[in-house]
């Protein structure tokens, strides 16, 4: 069994190096693990950053490159294309989640139960450092996905997503910004995967800390769920 954990990067000098020492040091037993980090065209030292881990770590770390920058999605895509593994992880470069928690999230997948699993941070009781516009705004992203696509989530916008390969399979991904996530969601509905949730922390960082998502994703988010359930 091996793990792929992609890592979509956008300017995050300041949490890469820090990040990819956590993912390293979590003990996953005899799982195979590789780790990808999916620069999407950062003009900041995080390329240098993680370039430094590489060379530590020359077996385990694989960096790929988009030469501008493209979107969350298209880097994710990046790091999906260049994936070995037969499961997929995908972690945010910042330190708003807890790589300790990557057995939680896999169990499922053991367990035979699913081939999808999302990290969900309102199924955690600690849910007061999450900010009302934030709760409110996916709550209404989650109810619309679970509407449109006879769901059962409580956090459709998670960063967290981890798949079995063959759960991609025949699934064409086009975003390349925040509406990846929505698309995934959809798309991995619609194919009849069935996803289940496993509580996470979650340490949110504000906009002033290199937050990036804005209200213009929500409305794209809206969009795109529409777009998908409607005409595919």
């Amino acid at each position: 069994m091996k793990l792929s954990i992609i890592i979509p990067v956008y300017n995050e000098e300041m949490t890469i190096g820090e990040l990819l020492d956590r993912v390293i040091r979590v003990d996953l037993g005899d799982i195979e693990r590789e780790i990808i980090v999916a620069d999407d065209g950062s003009t900041d030292t995080s390329a240098a950053v993680a370039e430094t881990r590489r060379r530590q770590w020359p077996n385990l770390i694989h960096i790929h490159t988009n030469p501008i920058n493209l979107g969350k999605g298209a880097a994710v895509r990046l790091g999906l294309h260049h994936a070995t593994g037969d499961i997929m992880l995908i972690q945010d470069a910042d330190l708003e989640l807890n790589p300790e928690e990557y057995g939680s999230l896999l169990q499922p997948i053991f367990d035979g139960e699913t081939n999808v699993v999302y990290g969900s941070r309102f199924l955690n009781a600690k849910k007061e450092d999450i900010s009302l516009r934030t709760r409110l705004a996916n709550r209404f992203l989650t109810i619309l996905t679970n509407i449109l696509y006879g769901a059962r989530l409580s956090d459709m916008e998670t960063a967290y997503k981890v798949f079995r390969r063959e759960a991609l399979d025949g699934i064409r991904l086009r975003c390349v910004q925040f509406d990846f996530e929505p698309e995934i969601t959809a798309r991995l509905c619609r194919a009849g995967q069935k996803i289940v949730e496993v509580p996470i922390s979650y340490n949110p960082r504000r906009a002033d800390e290199g937050k990036k998502i804005s209200w213009i994703d929500g409305v794209e988010a809206i969009y795109t769920l529409l777009r998908i359930r409607f005409f595919g």
